[in-house]
């Protein structure tokens, strides 16, 4: 009874260690998701990335140094490696998160950012989604707080709550901590108590602005750069008086 009781602990704590240093070692190369699925024979790892070229590395030479280090770090027997490419980066949580507290560092205000998001997410063809932005949103010195935005429909209970993509990162500001919470309902989603029907953005976030447009910023650089030098008053000398 003991083996199985360490069985039963060991393995969720051990997909875990491996989760967390693919997230760190391939963070560069756009991992969205990691699946670990163990079978008698193999343990099957499927990694979601947005740029599979970059992991494989040539010749397959990267694959196979992940593959290594799992099977003599981890005690993982027989690690088979696969990679797929993501279609689309809007529909992943973890990606969504990412951008946010990439946008979040650059110091663009949070509100905006969430509603960004939130409406690429749903254009992108998500049946629902929620972004929580939560920690020292306002100036430095001021009282932790949280952002919700949320469109669509989101289950948070119960055995439809499992078809969720939930991802959560961080995002370090001057001000201090802010955690970043996405949930996602991909489409195709069948819920048993629930007909998917299209997704109504409220129209402040229909209308949100874009938060990676430099244009404005462009311009106004430009405008500095060929801005008119003003004339000079050149004093004039009158003819000296006769005395």
């Amino acid at each position: 009874m003991m083996i199985y009781q360490e069985k039963l602990i060991e393995e969720p704590f051990s997909k875990y260690q491996v989760m967390k240093f693919l997230e760190k070692k391939l963070d560069r190369a756009g991992l969205a998701s990691v699946d670990i699925q163990r079978t008698p024979l193999v343990t099957r790892i499927t990694l979601e990335v947005t740029n599979p070229a970059r992991i494989i590395g040539k010749k397959g030479r990267l694959i196979n140094e992940l593959t290594d280090t799992i099977k003599t770090e981890f005690k993982i027997e027989n690690p088979q490696i696969s990679v797929v490419e993501v279609r689309e980066p809007f529909l992943e949580p973890r990606m969504v998160a990412k951008r946010a507290g990439k946008y979040i560092e650059m110091g663009k205000k949070v509100r905006a950012v969430l509603h960004y998001l939130l409406r690429e997410v749903i254009r992108a063809g998500a049946l629902g989604a929620e972004i929580v932005a939560a920690g020292k949103i306002g100036a430095k010195g001021a009282r932790a707080k949280s952002l919700r935005v949320v469109a669509g429909y989101i289950p948070k209970a119960g055995e439809p709550a499992r078809l969720i993509r939930v991802a959560h990162l961080s995002a370090n500001t001057r001000s201090g901590v802010i955690g970043i919470l996405v949930r996602i309902v991909p489409p195709g989603t069948v819920f048993p108590d629930k007909q998917a029907t299209k997704v109504v953005l409220p129209k402040v976030i229909e209308a949100a602005t874009d938060v990676t447009d430099t244009a404005s910023a462009t311009e106004t650089a430009a405008k500095a750069e060929h801005k008119p030098i003003p004339s000079r008053q050149h004093k004039v000398e009158r003819p000296d008086r006769k005395k």
